[in-house]
């Protein structure tokens, strides 16, 4: 397994994130556990989660199946670097009773306790905010945050979904107040949605922030989507089949899996590993609803992208361009 340290902080962490949308929507319990362990024999040691997943009338339901893993013992816990979040309301449905979701100091307070509790844990290694809440000042986020730090129940302090004016703010009001502010950001980020580059990433690397890419198969559509609806093992649906409707999208993807075809190459693999060439980045997070597909991600950290490939998937999904010379006319 390949490690690197997250951020400025002193954190060693694996190049891929073990993302857990899936465990209990779409994975059960014993399957969501073999997936856990697999992936600790094969030295990942990031795990990624939030409170909200399980979603619906299940919200909760992924860290409580993480906290019966953990509860299982044999050092699961102390090996694992484990991140949740906080923002979303916990509600099962309708409107959130005032106070239950969002940024505020009460919030954070009681869902970090609540988040302890489902995960059987006395401490959260990365607790992120979730989105921006534009309703709550930093210096509250902080203060709150700077608490709960003294108290030992959680370690750093990162972003997910935020623009990179929004990191700015969130570590220049950190500093003011003399703290660590944000050690990392969460963001969509893959081959075809690049726009990230133009100042997330920048601005990730200036506060030096590890950028941890999210949907970095964007919806399955980098994982060969094209070859699978053709040999009728995937029916493309949602998102991704409005994407595809547009016939100069759908020529990209068929350019991307022909020239991976032409280099013996797997679509999703290589997807993860161009990932992992890019300045900045931490390590992509994966969500494999089976072992299977825990492996294929693990492939990805053995596939070496020369500069001649490189430059032909820039070509067929070209990114915004270095900032802030993309900014200029």
């Amino acid at each position: 397994m390949k490690y690197t340290q997250l951020g400025r902080t002193g954190l060693k962490v694996s190049r891929l994130v073990l993302g857990t949308m899936n465990f209990g929507p779409q994975t059960d319990e014993p399957t969501s556990h073999r997936i856990l362990d697999a992936a600790l024999d094969a030295g990942l040691n990031f795990v990624d989660t939030a409170n909200v997943y399980g979603w619906g009338e299940n919200k909760g339901r992924t860290e409580e199946i993480l906290g019966s893993w953990f509860a299982r013992g044999g050092g699961r816990r102390e090996k694992t670097v484990l991140a949740t979040k906080v923002y979303g309301s916990m509600s099962p449905g309708g409107e959130p009773w005032p106070n239950e979701d969002r940024l505020s100091a009460l919030n954070i307070r009681r869902a970090v306790d609540a988040s302890l509790k489902r995960l059987r844990t006395d401490h959260i290694d990365l607790y992120q905010f979730h989105h921006v809440d534009r309703l709550t000042p930093f210096e509250e986020i902080w203060q709150a945050v700077d608490v709960l730090v003294q108290q030992g129940k959680v370690l750093y302090a990162g972003s997910s979904n935020f623009p990179g004016y929004k990191i700015a703010q969130a570590n220049e009001a950190a500093a003011r107040r003399g703290t660590m502010g944000l050690v990392s950001e969460q963001c969509l980020y893959n081959l075809y949605e690049r726009r990230a580059e133009m100042e997330v990433v920048p601005a990730a690397r200036d506060y030096g922030l590890g950028v941890i890419p999210w949907s970095p198969l964007h919806g399955g559509l980098l994982g060969g989507v094209l070859k699978k609806e053709t040999a009728g093992k995937r029916r493309t649906e949602g998102r991704a089949a409005e994407t595809l409707a547009d016939p100069a999208v759908r020529a990209k993807f068929q350019a991307y899996e022909d020239l991976l075809d032409k280099h013996g190459l797997e679509p999703g693999e290589t997807a993860l590993a161009w990932l992992l060439t890019r300045p900045g980045v931490t390590g992509p997070i994966v969500g494999p609803r089976t072992p299977e597909q825990l492996d294929s991600a693990l492939r990805a950290l053995e596939v070496e992208l020369g500069e001649e490939l490189l430059s032909s998937l820039d070509e067929i999904f070209p990114g915004p361009g270095p900032s802030p010379e993309a900014f200029a006319w």
